[in-house]
């Protein structure tokens, strides 16, 4: 199955003094969706954001919500991620004990579903759960700090897990290192929806944004 290309930039990257403005300029932009990195400084070395922040840009823009939970134990927050406006959640696997369980939470809480595998976890331990999910996210860096450059056997996992997808409507997204250098490589290899934070975030303009964007979307589709 064939999934439409995806840009999502992350806000982690944004300027956090407007943040508003930069969710609605960057939707402006182009982009499909917005991506929300929630780090809480124990499973991930950085703290972000959370429900709070996300429920105050929520009215800033129309667009998806996509929020990347980096945090442990992440089941006592779904519901408030879930009310603050997300549009999808996705978990970790190595967040907590009962992966299938906080799956369904999400799922039971009208939200899109996804999971994340760190660089070193292996595809394995999606076997059991692919048809709960909405989404795969590979992290082809080690999460908790912007700009990092990608893992290049990231590639190839990314090839085997579209592989494990098979003919199943699973979107397959790709965090860290993503720049127009490093986009079409993880296109080829089966990926449809690219998180972006350093490589859109420069230039604090619309304008900016929009040639970035485009910069990316037309390198994941040459």
């Amino acid at each position: 199955m064939t999934l439409p290309i995806r840009i999502t930039p992350s806000i982690l990257a944004a300027d956090f003094a407007r943040l508003g403005q930069e969710v609605r300029d960057v939707t402006e932009a182009g982009a499909d969706w917005i991506h929300l990195d929630v780090m809480d400084g124990h499973f991930v070395p950085n703290i972000s954001f959370g429900p709070d922040v996300i429920k105050s840009l929520r009215p800033h823009t129309k667009a998806f919500f996509d929020c990347h939970l980096m945090i442990a134990p992440a089941d006592p927050y779904l519901e408030a991620f879930a009310k603050a406006g997300c549009d999808s959640i996705t978990v970790h696997a190595e967040a907590g004990p009962h992966l299938h369980r906080s799956l369904q939470t999400i799922r039971s809480l009208g939200k899109k579903v996804g999971v994340t595998l760190n660089p070193a976890t292996p595809l394995s331990v999606l076997e059991n759960v692919l048809d709960d999910v909405d989404l795969i996210l590979i992290m082809s860096v080690n999460p908790g700090f912007g700009g990092q450059k990608l893992i290049p056997a990231m590639v190839d996992k990314i090839k085997a897990a579209k592989a494990l997808i098979g003919s199943r409507p699973i979107e397959l997204q790709v965090d860290g290192g993503i720049t127009v250098e490093t986009i079409g490589a993880a296109t080829i290899a089966g990926a449809n929806v690219f998180v972006a934070g350093s490589a859109v975030f420069q230039g604090n303009s619309v304008e900016s944004y929009c040639q970035r964007i485009s910069a990316l979307r037309s390198a994941a589709t040459a």
